[in-house]
């Protein structure tokens, strides 16, 4: 909740918290370890499609780092997601589609259980968004997402499951494709 509130704060454009930052901590409070464990960094995603530059970006980063109280001011990473396209083929090998929101994003997660955003509203309501659902998270359950290749999973999967050896791996490839939904959830 603190780094939600300190998400909130920054007030930037269509923001969601995701990755390891939610998938961990619900594996960590299903598997019993500590909350933090296995946790490096908290992904901090926002949409800002008017300045797609870099300079842009950098000094959301910057602003992020100077706002936001220790030790969040170091374990917050923050990325325009409309300027993702720019240099995630370079870094990954992959080529990437220009994306129309933070959420969708997650649409392109390697994993389902990976594939979930949170942003704390204005009125303290969560919103939770998780185009695949919520069930192979809560189910300790890791499938590849059926829109991305399975190269990616894999080696996702090996550091994943060192450390949480209870999660189960399934190959959707032999099992069929993991319903898709779309949209968000308010709690």
């Amino acid at each position: 909740m603190t780094a939600l509130r300190a998400a909130r704060a920054l007030d930037l454009p269509d923001w969601l918290i995701f990755s390891g930052a939610v998938y961990q901590k619900v594996f960590n409070h299903l598997t019993g370890r500590p909350e933090d464990y296995g946790l490096k960094d908290y992904d901090l995603a926002y949409f800002d499609g008017s300045d797609t530059g870099w300079d842009a970006e950098d000094r959301v980063i910057r602003r992020a780092a100077a706002e936001l109280p220790p030790p969040l001011d170091s374990l917050v990473e923050v990325r325009n997601q409309a300027r993702v396209h720019l240099w995630f083929e370079g870094r990954f090998g992959e080529p990437y589609a220009p994306l129309s929101s933070s959420a969708e994003a997650l649409e392109r997660f390697v994993s389902t259980a990976n594939a979930v955003g949170v942003r704390l509203e204005a009125d303290d309501r969560l919103t939770i968004a998780a185009p695949f659902g919520l069930e192979d998270l809560f189910s300790l359950r890791l499938r590849p997402n059926p829109l991305r290749s399975a190269t990616g999973f894999r080696a996702k999967v090996e550091g994943v499951v060192a450390r949480w050896p209870e999660l189960a791996v399934e190959d959707c490839a032999s099992e069929g494709s993991p319903g898709r939904g779309r949209g968000g959830v308010h709690l």
